[in-house]
């Protein structure tokens, strides 16, 4: 949680493993809830940003050079905001079904660091702070959120 003053806000990247073509069937239920999720986001105490192409999606902004990957980025006023808006309403619902549309992987897909309020997060940064906390756990660099760092560390 940022303190009020701060000069940093928590940034945070979400990547998936596809089952299925965007456009498939299988993920319909997916892709028709994503509008009104990202409202909610928006709406929501707290938020800031987020990662959108001109249509205001990001279903096809490419992460690691893999088509079946798909990204979610977003900067927060602190990772309290961050943490109520996923465990609420219908991110949550979704979230309880994340199995229907997700291959279930092992290494880590989701990370969070500081960022210089006004800053927007790159692709190639979100991707730099995976790999880091891949390879070296939670770290002031990169980090989740149980095991997180103060603003200011990184």
């Amino acid at each position: 949680m940022t303190e009020a003053g701060s000069t940093h806000e928590p940034a945070q990247v979400n990547i998936a493993r596809l089952k299925a073509p965007v456009d498939s069937p299988q993920l319909k239920d997916f892709v028709d809830h994503l509008d009104p999720v990202n409202a909610d986001a928006e709406a929501a105490d707290g938020f800031v940003r987020r990662l959108k192409n001109e249509e205001g999606d990001a279903t096809d902004i490419p992460v690691f050079d893999d088509a079946w990957l798909i990204i979610d980025m977003s900067v927060w006023r602190n990772t309290d905001a961050l943490t109520a808006f996923m465990h609420q309403g219908r991110h949550r619902e979704m979230l309880g079904r994340r199995r229907e549309w997700f291959e279930q992987v092992r290494e880590a897909m989701t990370a969070l660091w500081w960022v210089p309020k006004g800053h927007r997060p790159t692709v190639g940064e979100a991707e730099a702070r995976l790999l880091h906390l891949r390879a070296h756990g939670p770290t002031p660099y990169a980090f989740t959120l149980r095991t997180s760092f103060p603003d200011g560390w990184a």
